[in-house]
């Protein structure tokens, strides 16, 4: 009997494993993952009345991949989106706090009344966002973000609308990062419409907004619920927690993968894991390969969440706020979950989120931090009754200029005979590219499989 070996058992892994199973449920398949959980950063917490997440929130509905796998594992009645805010949040600029303009398109202005409204940006910022219409296409060429947006749309919308809106998502200072590789559907806004505003003007015509919300989903029990189906689907599929990969081998008959429990035969391996552990398995087997992995940089993220009574705060505007870069605050952002989800809190308390990226600090001090901000926001701030931090080290990768040519180098590694790569580090960060991509590496990896390679069991150490 062929085996397929998945290493890893974050959402790429989970839907790797899922999917394979689903296409082929006679094959044998083992998922080694070298914690104690299944679900990588999808993590929901619940306590007391309180439902909160320890990593991302949401998924956006334009992108599919991650809604259709809920609805296939039947949880499509317990897809939720969040409260309707108007405004949907705010910005604040270190002197003050203004609203996001309404029908944004990620970080392009996709309603030109709301762009004339907006008090983000001065009358000769709206006038230099606007030019964007009249500019000509640029190169094809990949460019640095910061680049990219202030060529299109000038400084102000980016140090007051796109940095701010971008840094969340990858960490670091997004406008090192690599527009191709990071956002190629504003290159493809310039590429097919000339230009990122009228492109924008299209694209609200067709999908959500964040103010009806209609742009993110989450599940009515936390994306956990998620993770819960997808692991309950696993029937047949042997799963192997704390259970870290030491070695991959070569072998004439297929691969043999070391763990510290003994090694698993395998016809077929699936790494789902993050750049620099692939890197480690992948040095002695395809050594450009794994320089290639190596090269792409990671950062800390980290996200605290208090629980206020809500009389003892004050009045908290849409569902959030993100902040400026370089006007002192230590958060990238806040969450009013409460505001922003139903049924996140017991009625009477806020649940209030900070959001940290490239940040490294004990839990005392993220927490610490966090008040400090909402210190600097609210004036004086009531002790939270409760509180709770989850870390992710090296937990963002970032697509920095040349990630597309990291990217292929490291695709090389797949020209060895049944090895697949899946996750994060290559072609999006966010859970519906990530679920994509385990999904289709399943099916490159059963195709392959359907040769009838032959693969032995688990052997004990």
């Amino acid at each position: 009997m062929s085996r397929l070996v998945v290493i890893g058992g974050g959402m790429a892994g989970l839907s790797a494993a899922y999917t394979a199973r689903k296409a082929n449920p006679a094959l044998a398949i083992s998922l080694l993952e070298a914690g104690p959980r299944l679900g990588g950063k999808v993590l929901t917490h619940t306590e007391d009345g309180f439902l909160l997440e320890g990593g991302p929130d949401a998924v956006v509905r334009y992108k599919p991949w991650a809604i259709e796998l809920m609805q296939e594992l039947g949880l499509e009645g317990q897809l939720v989106g969040t409260l309707p805010a108007n405004p949907s949040a705010l910005i604040h600029d270190g002197k003050r706090a203004l609203p996001i303009p309404a029908g944004l398109q990620m970080v392009v202005p996709g309603d030109l009344w709301a762009l004339a409204k907006t008090p983000l940006l001065s009358p000769f910022g709206k006038a230099r966002a606007l030019l964007d219409l009249l500019l000509p296409k640029g190169l094809e060429e990949d460019e640095a973000f910061g680049d990219f947006t202030r060529r299109r749309l000038g400084n102000q919308a980016w140090e007051r609308l796109a940095a701010p809106l971008s840094g969340g998502i990858y960490g670091g200072d997004p406008a090192e990062l690599s527009t191709l590789a990071a956002f190629p559907q504003l290159k493809e806004l310039e590429r097919t419409h000339g230009s990122l505003i009228r492109g924008a003007l299209e694209q609200r015509k067709k999908r959500g907004t964040r103010e009806a919300g209609g742009l993110f989903a989450s599940l009515r029990g936390g994306l956990g619920t998620w993770v819960e189906a997808i692991t309950g689907e696993l029937e047949g599929v042997q799963v192997y927690p704390n259970t870290p990969v030491t070695g991959l081998e070569r072998r004439p008959e297929g691969w043999r993968v070391y763990t510290s429990q003994g090694y698993q035969e395998a016809a077929a391996v699936i790494l789902a894991l993050p750049a620099s552990a692939a890197a480690r398995l992948l040095e002695p087997l395809h050594p450009s390969a794994a320089q290639a992995l190596g090269e792409i940089p990671y950062g800390d993220s980290a996200t605290v969440s208090l629980a206020f009574p809500a009389e003892k705060i004050p009045p908290r505007v849409g569902h959030g706020m993100l902040m400026a870069a370089g006007q002192g605050f230590h958060v990238r952002g806040f969450t009013w979950t409460d505001q922003k989800w139903a049924a996140r809190a017991p009625q009477g308390y806020a649940l209030v989120r900070a959001y940290f990226s490239g940040v490294s600090a004990h839990e005392a001090e993220l927490t610490q931090m966090a008040l400090a901000d909402l210190e600097r926001l609210w004036g004086r701030v009531p002790a939270p009754e409760r509180r709770w931090v989850f870390r992710w080290s090296a937990g963002l990768p970032r697509y920095t200029l040349g990630h597309l040519q990291r990217v292929q180098v490291a695709m090389e590694a797949e020209r060895l005979a049944g090895l697949f790569l899946a996750g994060a580090a290559y072609g999006g960060v966010g859970l519906p590219e990530v679920v994509r991509m385990g999904r289709a590496k399943a099916l490159q990896a059963v195709a392959f499989l359907g040769r009838g390679t032959p693969s032995a069991a688990p052997h004990p150490a």
